[in-house]
C-alpha cells in the first residue's frame, strides 16, 4: 500500500511539472491536461508497453487518471492565487524523477529481468515523461544537458538494489532509494552540479 501510495504521488507531482511547464508556455486548459496527463503516465506506459505488461496500469487503475486531473486543477488554482517558486518545476520534477525511478525498477524486478535491465527500466520510467513534456513544449530535454538527472535516477535504483541485497525490507529500501535521487538531483539544482562536456578537438588545419 505504501509503493502505492507513492506511486500516486509520483504521477502528482509529475502531473504538476507539466501543468507548470505548459503554463509558462501559455497553452490552453486542454493543453495544460494533456501534458500533465504525458508527464505523468509517458514513462510508465512506455515501461508496461516494453515489458509487455496488459493492460497499462493507468488503464487497469483509473485512478492515476483522477489523481492527474487533481493535480492539473490544483496547480491551476495555485497558480491564479500566487505565482509558483521560481524552481517550482524542477523541485516537482525531482520529487516525480525519484518517485517514478525506483518503481519502475521495483516492476522490472518484479518480472525478474537482470539487473542492467532493471537499471534501464527504472530510469526510463522516470525520465521518459519529462522528455515527453519538454519536448512538446519546444524545451532541450533535461536528459540531454549537462544537469545531473538520469545520473541521480541510476544513482538511487543502484542504492535501492544494493540495500535489497543486504537484506533491507523492500519497502524501507525503495523509500532509501527514492530519497537518494530526489537528494542527488536537488542538490545539482542548488549546488549547479553538472556533468562534463564532451568535446571534440579543433582540427588544427
Amino acid at each position: 500500500m505504501l509503493l502505492y501510495i507513492l506511486d500516486l504521488l509520483g504521477v502528482a507531482v509529475f502531473a504538476i511539472s507539466g501543468a507548470l511547464a505548459a503554463g509558462r508556455k501559455g497553452l490552453d486548459l486542454f493543453g495544460v491536461l494533456v501534458i500533465a496527463a504525458i508527464t505523468a503516465i509517458g514513462g510508465g506506459t512506455l515501461r508496461d508497453l516494453l515489458l509487455d505488461r496488459h493492460p497499462i496500469f493507468w488503464i487497469d487503475d483509473p485512478t492515476y487518471l483522477v489523481v492527474i486531473l487533481a493535480a492539473a486543477g490544483f496547480t491551476l488554482a495555485y497558480v491564479r492565487l500566487r505565482e509558483p517558486p521560481g524552481r517550482a518545476l524542477l523541485v516537482a520534477d525531482a520529487l516525480g524523477l525519484g518517485l517514478f525511478a525506483v518503481a519502475g525498477a521495483q516492476i522490472a524486478e518484479g518480472v525478474g529481468l537482470g539487473i542492467l535491465i532493471i537499471v534501464l527500466m527504472g530510469t526510463m520510467t522516470g525520465v521518459a515523461g519529462g522528455v515527453l513534456r519538454d519536448v512538446l513544449t519546444a524545451q532541450v530535454p533535461l536528459i540531454l544537458r549537462r544537469d545531473i538527472y538520469a545520473t541521480a535516477a541510476i544513482a538511487g535504483i543502484l542504492v535501492y538494489l544494493l540495500l535489497s541485497a543486504l537484506g533491507l525490507p523492500p519497502g524501507v529500501a525503495a523509500v532509501l532509494g527514492m530519497l537518494s535521487v530526489v537528494t542527488l538531483r536537488l542538490l545539482a539544482i542548488m549546488k549547479g552540479l553538472r556533468l562534463p562536456v564532451f568535446r571534440l578537438p579543433r582540427d588544427p588545419s
